[in-house]
Parts: structure tokens; sequence; C-alpha cells
């Protein structure tokens, strides 16, 4: 109920312990199969974060902000089960369990066209950014989700690889504005 979409940060830095915790909670979000389609930058430098201030049309979170954690979509299914596969060998899953577990990975993604496959790592991404939104408040720190940004100019000035895909940026730090009243529908609205 505290969180809210920090629009200007004091500039006061973050310690690198705390950003590690909150990078610790992001990890263990929640991700179909478990492929945990996505991969973050985190930005600290201020001419970095100057020179991304236009393609996020000039919000003036990315510069004031502590941290920008800039997350990336990850569409490469052969990459992400063959992580996951090493993951389950090195953790002694039984080989009939993992053997079934790629299997599953791979009737499920295969079939999918590029379009598709980026759209549902988008969509696995958004639950890390909800993780990192979540407990960047839980540890004492404010955010903001940010998709208003060009994402071929962020990768661009941040030199991020292909496949990888910038889906939402999430600057981090110590508010220095103060939040409006919670705008939700009631309840009742939410179901159906």
């Amino acid at each position: 109920m505290q969180r809210y979409a920090t629009r200007r940060f004091d500039g006061r830095t973050v310690p690198e312990e705390t950003v590690r915790d909150l990078l610790e909670l992001v990890r263990f979000a929640p991700s179909a199969i478990n492929l945990q389609p996505w991969r973050i930058r985190v930005v600290t430098d201020p001419a970095t974060k100057e020179r991304l201030q236009p393609a996020a049309f000039d919000q003036p979170q990315v510069t004031t902000c502590s941290h920008l954690l800039v997350f990336c979509a990850d569409p490469d299914y052969g990459g992400l089960i063959r992580k996951l596969d090493g993951l389950l060998r090195k953790n002694g899953v039984p080989d009939e369990v993992r053997e079934t577990a790629i299997g599953m990975c791979r009737q499920f993604t295969d079939p999918m066209t590029p379009e598709q496959r980026l759209s549902w790592s988008a969509a696995q991404t958004y639950l890390a950014l909800g993780n990192a939104l979540n407990g960047a408040k839980a540890l004492g720190l404010d955010s903001c989700p940010m998709g208003g940004f060009d994402p071929a100019a962020v990768s661009a000035i941040l030199g991020i690889p292909a496949p990888l895909v910038p889906v939402m940026l999430c600057p981090v730090g110590y508010a220095a504005d103060e939040p409006g009243p919670k705008l939700r529908h009631p309840l009742e609205a939410l179901l159906v």
C-alpha cells in the first residue's frame, strides 16, 4: 500500500548491498516452466543515465535515481532451455523428471514464432519487474515502472546484445516527491 510510481528521486546512492538484496528478490521471481526469460542491466553511471534520458522521453526518474534497472526480455528459447537443463542437472533432478520438464519446454516453445517468443518473454519479464517494485519498497527504497521509452535507442546506448530486448525500465532510489492518493478501482470491479 505504500509503493507508488516515484517521479523524482533525491539522488542519494543506494548501498550496493541493498541493491544486491533487491536483485536477489528479482532472481526469485516466478516464471512459467521456470525458463526465467529475462536479463537485467543495472546502470549507475550518471553520464550514461544522461544519455538514456532522451530515449525515455526526458523523464526525470532516469537521471535522478540511484540505480536504473533495465529489464530485458530474452526470446532465445534454445539457450534458455539449455540453461534450465543445466540447472536441473546441477541440482540432481532425476533424469526422467528432467527430460519430461525439458520436453514440455520444447513442446511449448518450439511452435512459437519469433514475435510470439518475444511477447511471451516480455510477459514473463513483467513478473520479475513486479518483484523489483514490491521488493524495493520492502527494502526501504522507492521505484517506478517505466514503459515509456525507445527500446532500440536504449539497446544502442547500453550495447545490449541481440536477441535481448529492453521492455521496462525500473529506476530505484529514494523519493524526492510525495505519493498522491491511491487511485484503484473497487474490488468488485476487479472480479468477473
